[in-house]
């Protein structure tokens, strides 16, 4: 299961955070970061999915 949220994560960052987390803080500063610029949602997304 990991590897389908890394896959959306990379596609979809706030996609793959809320399949981890669901609707907390970290999905809302997702999309804001992906908002700002795609690379740092995703690495935020990375961060959120590979550390738990």
């Amino acid at each position: 299961m990991d590897i389908l949220r890394v896959i959306l994560a990379i596609l979809l960052p706030p996609l793959g955070v809320f399949l981890q987390v669901g609707l907390t803080l970290h999905f809302w500063i997702n999309i804001l970061l992906t908002l700002l610029g795609y690379i740092p949602g995703i690495i935020h997304a990375l961060i959120i999915i590979l550390r738990r």
